[in-house]
């Protein structure tokens, strides 16, 4: 397992950017697979976005295609999401989460989880 914290967090204006952060305990980071979730009050966890490995290969799902961008610095235990265009449905608590082996979507695949960062989007 990896220990996650979440930051960037915060409230932004629809069409702003946020960036948020998440920095890894440990000295296997760069083992893991990771990836950001989301989760709104009443709605279930959704994928966001994830990163493989090294790096090389990110996923994401339609609803923040071409607007999210995820990414890794594993000489600093970090994994960012990037978000432009942000909208009112945008809102939720993000999380950031670790696995191991392949990069995977489903968050039930995931081993480690941050507290999670709020992140408001005003209409």
């Amino acid at each position: 397992q990896v220990q996650l914290v979440e930051s960037g967090g915060g409230l932004v204006q629809a069409g702003g950017s946020l960036r948020l952060s998440c920095a890894a305990s440990g000295r296997t980071f760069s083992s893991y697979a990771m990836g950001w979730f989301r989760q709104a009050p009443g709605k279930d966890r959704e994928f966001v976005a994830a990163i493989s490995k090294k790096g090389s290969t990110t996923y994401n799902p339609d609803s923040v295609k071409g607007r999210f961008t995820i990414s890794r610095d594993n000489a600093r235990n970090t994994v960012h999401l990037q978000m432009n265009s942000l909208k009112f449905e945008d809102t939720a608590v993000y999380y950031c989460a670790a696995k191991s082996w392949v990069t995977a979507t489903s968050a039930n695949e995931y081993d480690s989880w941050g507290q999670g960062t709020q992140v408001t989007v005003s209409s």
